[in-house]
Order: structure tokens, then C-alpha cells, then sequence
């Protein structure tokens, strides 16, 4: 059963969104104050139009409260965001995805009961700060201001040695919970599993014993 989505805000990040939704074979209703963003979406979304979701009797009109999820992608107008997002809560749609400016929005945001608040630009900038600060590491996921996920390749250090030698969760506080070797994927490794180099490894953990992993296990060569 495909799933209806409204995407508030056609900006770079919303047209992203509407873009990848409507590639995976969602309904999407595509809405901003600009015409043009509007008319370049009128035959990519299912449904665009232009609006002022500032307006609560609009967002009724256009049956809001019947999506499955909102995205309010706003861009710089902090204002129209937060409004947006209040007058989408208080009509009882049922998740709601909102983009953040900085901080202070999203303490905001959340506070009027924004079920998700993302950072698109500050976390990418983590993501990247975390390839580029190791050449073994591929990729980040913050899980939540603490813990993170990443995937890493395993170096000439950890070539041979199995989980247990390895030792990685007394040592470091990690878990690797899943591998990749070529085409094969391992999740939940034995103890025993020998790595070699050049393997992906997924790693979970505190954001502080993950630095420490990558420190001493990665990059000390």
C-alpha cells in the first residue's frame, strides 16, 4: 500500500525529498509560495501547488491532515516553518519531519511536538568530517547526539585477527555487528570470524569510544 506524503518547502532540500519519494513509488503532494518551484514539480510530484501553509484554512482545504507524513522544508523563513509546523500538529497530522535552521529552531520545533528534526547541512558536515579525519572510514550515522554508526575498512593492523583478538568492545566500548566481504554480508559476527583487510565493518557505539577506535585501531599505523 503506497503511502502519501506532502512536501512543504521546494527548495534544494525539499526537492530532494519530493524527488527520492516519488522515485520509490509514493504519492506526493508537492507545495510552496513560489510558482515557479511549483510549475518546474508539476509533472514530477503527483500533485503540486502553490500555497501559503502559513494559512490554517489552506492546509485544511488541501486535506493535510490525511497524509501519512509532512516534510516542512522551509528554507530560510524560521518563521513560516514554526508556524507551518504548529498549525500541521494542531490538526493532528500524523508525523511530521521538519527541517532545522540551527539550534534555536530546533528546541522550537520540538517543543511544539515536531516528531523529527533534522540538521541536512550539519549532518552531512559530520559525515564528512568523519571520511576525511580517516581514510578507512566510509560513513557515519548518528543514531542520537551520543551513539553513532559507521562503516569502516579493516587495515593491515586488524588483517587475520579474529573478533575475539581483536577484542574490539573491551577495549574500545564498540560492537561490530555486521561485515561485508565482496558480495557476502555476515551480520552478527561470530567471535571467532577472522577479518582481513579491505572488509567492511559496521561498527555501533558511544560517539567518545568511536573516536577512540578510529584513533588507535585505524589510523595508528
Amino acid at each position: 500500500m503506497k503511502k502519501e506524503f506532502a512536501v512543504i518547502g521546494l527548495g534544494r532540500f525539499g526537492s530532494s525529498i519530493c524527488r527520492a519519494l516519488v522515485e520509490k513509488g509514493m504519492e506526493v503532494l508537492a507545495i510552496d509560495i513560489d510558482e515557479d518551484r511549483v510549475n518546474a514539480f508539476s509533472n514530477i510530484a503527483s500533485h503540486a501547488v502553490m500555497a501559503d501553509t502559513t494559512d490554517e484554512k489552506t492546509l485544511k482545504e488541501l486535506g493535510i491532515r490525511n497524509f501519512d507524513h509532512v516534510i516542512v522544508a522551509i528554507g530560510d523563513n524560521i518563521q513560516a516553518s514554526i508556524l507551518t509546523s504548529l498549525i500541521l500538529k494542531e490538526l493532528g497530522v500524523k508525523h511530521i519531519t521538519v527541517k532545522a535552521q540551527n539550534d534555536y529552531h530546533e528546541k522550537v520545533l520540538s517543543k511544539i511536538g515536531a516528531d523529527r528534526v533534522i540538521h541536512p547541512e550539519r549532518d552531512m558536515g559530520k559525515r564528512i568530517a568523519h571520511q576525511i579525519v580517516s581514510n578507512n572510514v566510509l560513513d557515519a550515522l548518528e543514531l542520537s547526539d551520543k551513539h553513532s554508526v559507521i562503516e569502516v575498512i579493516a587495515n593491515k593492523r586488524m588483517d587475520g585477527n579474529t573478533l575475539v583478538e581483536l577484542d574490539v568492545r573491551a577495549k574500545y566500548g564498540c560492537n561490530i555487528i555486521g561485515m561485508k566481504r565482496g558480495e557476502e554480508i555476515i551480520v552478527s559476527p561470530k567471535a571467532d570470524f577472522q577479518i582481513r583487510e579491505g572488509d567492511l565493518l559496521i561498527v555501533i557505539g558511544a560517539n567518545n569510544d568511536i573516536e577512540r577506535f578510529e584513533r588507535q585501531l585505524l589510523d595508528d599505523e
